[in-house]
């Protein structure tokens, strides 16, 4: 069933989709309509991981594999908090979560 619709677009970009259309020799609705079946169908199929911020940062820092960053901010906290050196021994070796 199709339903009307009043949309406000620029009118320079009005006047190319109508060039655009008669030259395809289809409507201006018909392109509305299938441009957005497309970004539908796109958005119902993309991974939702895909574009997080996660996903877009992930690589951008090569860390050294000999950087014990984690042992120096452990020792950071440590100095912080005045942990224990035993329990602080076990954060380092992950069995205090």
């Amino acid at each position: 069933m199709n339903t009307k619709l009043t949309l406000s677009l620029n009118k320079d970009i009005i006047q190319q989709a109508k060039i655009y259309a008669k030259a395809h020799n289809v409507s201006l609705s018909f392109l509305i309509e299938n441009y957005l079946q497309k970004i539908i169908a796109e958005y119902q199929t993309e991974d939702p991981t895909e574009g997080s911020i996660e996903n877009e940062l992930s690589g951008i820092i090569r860390l050294n594999p000999d950087d014990h960053f984690k042992d120096d901010y452990t020792d950071h906290l440590t100095k912080k908090y005045q942990i224990s050196q035993t329990l602080s021994d076990q954060l380092s070796l992950g069995q205090i979560v």
